[in-house]
């Protein structure tokens, strides 16, 4: 009788549904940094379907977070929440393929659940959707095509997608060339704190392509990017600065410890 009541008790212990509440504890604890506690939470949920948890687990076995390093495991879970259509883990599960982690590289397969993603609006895999069609892998080089997966990302705001939206225009590649709207995409990738778009547009300034010429503000913008070791930047930061006045040079440095303060230092790593 009491082997049957042991067995009927731990019975109804593993049938409990794990409570809704786990979720938003596990969150918690990974964000504390309890990895073993975050994985303890979400795999009951991750084995019930739940495709969050399953992308969860996922990421810590990719990371090595709370449990030991496996790309294997990982694309496993990956592929159960990107099969039930999953943005997020669908575009990991891409990634996977892209790089050849837990599975053979494949830039085919890559794309192809990229392009699950990037239907659903997830940005990071509109953006790499349109690195792959820039430089042909996994589909044929389609410079116009990879304009417009820049073009998705970047009108939601992902900084390296406007970035190489800018570039695309200044170099006039999939566009016609324009510098206007390179301007436009360098400015919006720069005061998300993107270095290169940062030292692009004080080039843009420096040269008068897109916006009429201006010392002071190339100066501003390659001084920030220079900062942040961007080697060329301080080239033409050197450069402007022996073409400025006095009371120039005072305004630039003025205007580019505000771009710092802006356009920098949110940005950077705790």
């Amino acid at each position: 009788m009491r082997t049957l009541l042991a067995a009927l008790t731990a019975l109804m212990l593993f049938a409990t549904p794990v409570v809704a509440g786990d979720l938003e504890d596990a969150s918690a604890a990974y964000d504390a940094g309890d990895y073993q506690k975050a994985f303890r939470l979400w795999k009951p949920h991750a084995e019930q379907g739940n495709v969050g948890a399953q992308n969860n687990l996922g990421v810590m076995f990719q990371m090595g977070n709370g449990v030991s390093k496996d790309d294997a495991k990982a694309v496993h879970w990956y592929r159960k929440a990107a099969e039930q259509g999953f943005a997020r883990a669908q575009y990991n599960f891409g990634w996977m393929y892209a790089n050849g982690e837990g599975v053979p590289q494949d830039g085919a397969k890559a794309v192809h659940w990229y392009r699950k993603a990037a239907a659903q609006g997830y940005t990071d895999a509109q953006y790499n959707l349109g690195r792959m069609y820039a430089m042909g892998v996994g589909v044929p080089e389609d410079d116009a095509k990879a304009v417009h997966w820049f073009r998705k990302a970047a009108e939601q705001g992902h900084a390296k997608a406007q970035y190489f939206l800018g570039l695309v225009y200044d170099e006039g590649e999939g566009v016609p060339e324009d510098d206007a709207k390179a301007v436009h995409w360098y400015r919006k990738a720069a005061e998300q704190g993107r270095v290169d778009a940062q030292y692009n547009l004080g080039g843009m300034y420096a040269l008068g392509k897109g916006v009429p010429e201006d010392y002071v503000q190339a100066y501003a913008w390659t001084s920030i990017a220079a900062a942040q070791g961007e080697k060329s930047a301080k080239k033409i930061k050197d450069i402007t600065k022996r073409l400025m006045t006095t009371a120039q040079i005072a305004e630039a440095k003025k205007l580019s410890s505000e771009y710092w303060e802006k356009y920098v230092v949110p940005f950077q790593e705790e």
